[in-house]
């Protein structure tokens, strides 16, 4: 049933009488036909009609729209309205729904009851919604004139807020009284904790007020009390004060962490301001600046200034430091300037700030730093690009900084000068010769961070140099299969420092003879022909095998190429050993870039590179699956003609594959063809003996990983790995790494209890040679370790998880962390003990998982280093 209400009674319309001139023959009788009047003949006469309708003051300036799944009953007399059975109301933005709707043409009062049944509990309640305002109750009634409502049992919603109250009193579209109202982040009927006030005000979307206030858990009164509580509600940025943490740390003392204030200066520009404050007197000050204008640019500042007091002045071990640290991260939109671009991120400071950070091993054990701040640019319809970098790294162990300032490259794009401005038929091979140009200046200055550092030293550990190639190439059609690509390379880098090195037998080692200063240059060349081609293999199976096929796809490359050896008389061949072996050792050792290499290189270059997958046949209504069985393994090689003694080089070896979907396994290597002999190699193959071997391995490494886990509970939910969420707003990212930290120093209160169960395992593997500085041999170093990451829920509520790293080589496990969490729906509890490894603490959490609560959180955590 669906109707509108009618005006009131009251509403009185008065129409006059309607004064018109008729133009109309007279009256006929019934019988007679009326004449035919030409009207066109007829003075045109004015037709006027006019209206006078007064309407009384108290009534409503739109209609009430109802409806009523039941019934509607009318009572004249009273005029009222009866609605009953799922009703619904609509008058302007204003929606009602209720089991039974009781509306007052008088008073303009509509009174909406929720449903009960015989023991008196509520079944369906009155639901009220205006706006984003909106609440359920017991029972309300709502003036439609003035706006105004009285609620009993009311259940309202604000943000992450849910608010009871007994009852309230709505006095306009925003704003509602509340008499003795309760307030909490649990979304249950029957909440399992709640503050409780007697007077609350709330101002939609805007701020909520209440007098004293005191907690209850299941409907038990704690009795601690607060005079007042102010509860912003506000959506969208605003300035406001930053709730501080209290800690108890046994190097700093009593502090209170995170206490700071947020303002926004406008649309654009806001800074937050945070200190740190410790009982032995401590403290840190951090001032964040942030920025951005949409579709141009965005970024964010951070300067952090510690002054770090261990114990009270006039104690032992009483010690001050101060340091300090300053990120900036800057990024430019693409379309703000096509072909243009900037960007920064520096993270610099003094090389001692990370070890002071408290209740962070993570950032305490960061040794090192990197900053870059890049310029691009490229010429629209041009072949050139440009980029200028400042970069920055810094090792807090040695505290060696160096800047590298500026790092200029520029760049030309192949062109092609034989080739005719119209292209008219075929084109000549000689038009397809194509040449370009990439450049690379840097200059660098490296200093320690010891505290007593002048401009003067600065300045003379400064290094420059250049690099440039002029790359040739040609395009030639297919042959066939085959793809044949020829090119010649030209380089030429430029040095800053030479030196000299002969062997001194006196005290039998390699010494240095001379160091110069100034500009060298060296060059080097190299011209290469490419063929390459794919070859396909496939081997099929019978129609009863559940295998369908196996495809192997082999891509060989041959390369035929020389080099010759410019760079000899760059290099000093000197003895370095007391047998008597010579080595040639570069000149330009130790420069911005690195020498080239020595010798001749006059012959074939080849690789081989594989790919097998297999191919199953589905099941009944199902199709085919590809089964990856190596996605890619890889040989490859050279034969120099023209080296006298080492003719075969390096063989090199990689592969990559995952078995089952599951476990994704990579490995490297390098074999040796040439045996040893007093540390160093000898013309002499290592198959040349009493056993057959490939090569002598130099080196590699093996990784493995895999991971399991059950199926998810509810499998609507999306779960999303903590932390795995890739924030690009610069002005978030100083929230991302405290977010991060916190995460990895307790793990249990990010548990997916989605999850029954998972095992995450991974396992790496590396062996390196290296040669000695007597060059007297080689030495082996050999890395081993393992990792997992596991979780169960031991109970729906609990989860137990373990995370751990062994490694082999000193046969211990370096670190191990045990973690129980607890889910409380609206509250979670987690503890976390980590027993061993190079710190060790225990932790105690219990929080509420709002993030307006976040300040009630109770956690205890106690450290314990081992520097």
């Amino acid at each position: 049933m669906q109707d509108t209400i009618p005006p009131s009674p009251r509403q009185t319309v008065k129409q006059p009488a309607v004064t018109r001139r008729d133009t109309t023959a007279p009256a006929t009788p019934a019988d007679t036909l009326p004449k035919r009047v030409n009207t066109d003949t007829l003075p045109a006469t004015p037709h006027i009609d006019s209206f006078n309708i007064r309407i009384s003051k108290d009534t409503l300036d739109a209609p009430v729209h109802y409806q009523a799944e039941d019934s509607a009953v009318l009572l004249v007399k009273e005029q009222k309205f009866y609605l009953y059975g799922k009703t619904k109301t609509e008058y302007k933005d204003v929606v009602i729904n209720a089991p039974t709707t009781i509306v007052d043409q008088q008073s303009n009062v509509l009174t909406a009851l929720g449903s009960k049944d015989s023991a008196g509990n509520i079944l369906t309640r009155a639901t009220f919604k205006q706006g984003s305002s909106n609440f359920e109750s017991e029972s309300f009634e709502y003036n439609f004139k003035t706006q105004k409502g009285l609620t009993k049992n009311t259940y309202t919603h604000e943000g992450e807020m849910y608010i009871k109250a007994t009852v309230s009193k709505k006095i306009d579209p925003s704003t509602v009284y509340i008499k003795e109202g309760y307030f909490t982040t649990c979304n249950l009927d029957d909440p399992h904790f709640a503050f409780k006030s007697n007077k609350l005000k709330v101002i939609s979307n805007k701020i909520a007020v209440s007098g004293p206030t005191h907690p209850e858990f299941e409907g038990i009164p704690i009795p601690i009390y607060l005079p007042f509580g102010i509860y912003p509600l506000f959506t969208g940025r605003h300035s406001g004060l930053l709730a501080p943490q209290f800690t108890n740390n046994q190097q700093f003392g009593i502090g209170l962490e995170g206490l700071g204030y947020y303002h926004v200066l406008n649309d654009y520009f806001d800074v937050t301001v945070r200190t740190n404050i410790y009982s032995y007197g401590g403290w840190n000050l951090s001032l964040t600046p942030s920025y951005r204008k949409r579709y141009r640019y965005s970024g964010s500042f951070n300067l952090s200034i510690n002054h770090t007091k261990f114990a009270f002045k006039g104690d032992p071990d009483y010690n001050l430091v101060k340091t300090f640290q300053i990120n900036w991260s800057h990024s430019v939109d693409s379309r703000a300037k096509p072909g243009t671009s900037f960007s920064a991120s520096v993270n610099a400071g003094s090389t001692r700030y990370n070890q002071y950070i408290p209740n962070n091993p993570y950032r305490n054990f960061q040794n090192q730093l990197y900053s870059s701040i890049a310029y691009s640019r490229q010429w629209q319809g041009k072949p050139y690009s440009l980029t200028l970098s400042a970069n920055h790294n810094q090792n807090n162990t040695s505290r060696l900084i160096n800047i590298i300032l500026p790092d200029a490259g520029f760049s030309v794009a192949t062109q092609y000068p034989f080739q005719r401005k119209e292209m008219v038929g075929t084109p000549k091979w000689y038009e397809k010769i194509g040449i370009g140009y990439s450049g690379v200046a840097r200059n660098q200055v490296s200093f320690y961070d010891t505290g007593h550092v002048s401009i003067a030293k600065i300045m003379d550990t400064l290094q420059w140099g250049a690099q440039h190639r002029f790359p040739i190439n040609l395009q030639l059609p297919a042959m066939g299969n085959f793809f044949v690509s020829p090119s010649i390379n030209y380089e030429e880098t430029w040095y800053t420092h030479r030196f000299s090195r002969r062997w001194d037998s006196v005290n039998q080692k390699v010494d240095t003879v001379s160091s110069q200063k100034g500009f060298f240059r060296d060059q080097q060349m190299s011209f290469g022909l490419g063929l390459n081609t794919n070859i396909y293999g496939m081997f099929t199976f019978g129609k009863n095998s559940r295998i369908k096929a196996i495809r192997h796809v082999i891509r060989p490359t041959v390369g035929f190429s020389y080099k010759p050896n410019i760079s000899k008389r760059n290099y000093d061949i000197v003895q370095v050993n007391a047998n008597g072996q010579r080595l040639a050792l570069p000149q330009f050792e130790g420069n911005l870039f690195s020498p080239y290499s020595y010798g001749r290189f006059g012959g074939l270059t080849f690789s081989l590179d594989n790919n097998i997958e297999m191919k199953v046949r589905g099941k009944k209504d199902s199709a085919d699956r590809k089964v990856k069985l190596i996605d890619g393994l890889t040989f490859s090689s050279a034969y120099n003609f023209l080296d006298t003694a080492f003719k075969l080089q390096p063989i090199a070896m990689s592969l990559r594959t995952t078995l089952f979907d599951k476990i994704s396994i990579s490995a490297s290597g390098q074999l040796d063809p040439y045996q040893v002999q007093n540390g160093l190699r000898i013309n002499r193959f290592v198959w040349q003996g009493s056993r057959f071997t490939l090569g002598r391995f130099t080196g590699g490494s093996v990784s493995a990983s895999t991971s399991f886990q059950s199926k998810p509970k509810d499998g609507k939910k999306v779960t999303q790995e903590p932390g795995r969420t890739t924030i690009t707003d610069p002005r978030l990212l100083a929230d991302q790494q405290m977010l991060a930290d916190y995460m990895r120093q307790n793990p249990a209160e990010f548990v997916d209890f989605n999850i029954n169960w998972s095992v995450n395992l991974s396992y790496s593997l590396t062996l390196n040679r290296r040669l000695k500085q007597d060059y007297s041999g080689y030495t082996s170093e050999v890395y081993s370790s393992v990792s997992f990451n596991n979780s169960f829920n031991l109970t729906p509520k609990w989860n137990f998880s373990t995370q751990g790293f062994y490694d082999f080589n000193t046969k211990q496990i370096t670190m191990f962390t045990m973690n129980i969490a607890r889910e409380m729906h609206c509250w979670q509890m987690s503890i976390g003990v980590t027993p061993i490894g190079s710190y060790k603490f225990f932790n105690i959490s219990l929080s509420p998982k709002s993030g307006i609560l976040r300040d009630l959180r109770i956690n205890r955590t106690r450290y314990f280093y081992n520097y």
